[in-house]
């Protein structure tokens, strides 16, 4: 545990520098964190498209569920 006495050192203490060994195991446990608190699934499989625009709406079809599903569970 560090006492952090104003905002700048606690920026300064959450920074890894690269090159650091801690770098890959800071990034680990961002994605897991990040993973737990807003998980985006996807659905298997491989999908083909048109276009580069009708791939692009069905991920933010995707992401606009995701997004819902993350909402009505934080609801209740």
């Amino acid at each position: 545990m560090r006492r952090l006495r104003s905002l700048d050192e606690a920026e300064e203490a959450a920074w890894v520098n690269p090159g650091d060994p801690r770098l890959w195991s800071t990034i680990r446990e961002v994605w897991r964190l990040a993973d737990r608190l807003a998980p985006i699934r996807f659905p298997p499989g491989v999908y083909r498209h048109r276009s580069i625009e009708e791939a692009n709406a069905q991920a933010e079809a995707w992401e606009r569920e995701a997004y819902t599903r993350l909402v009505a569970s934080r609801a209740q």
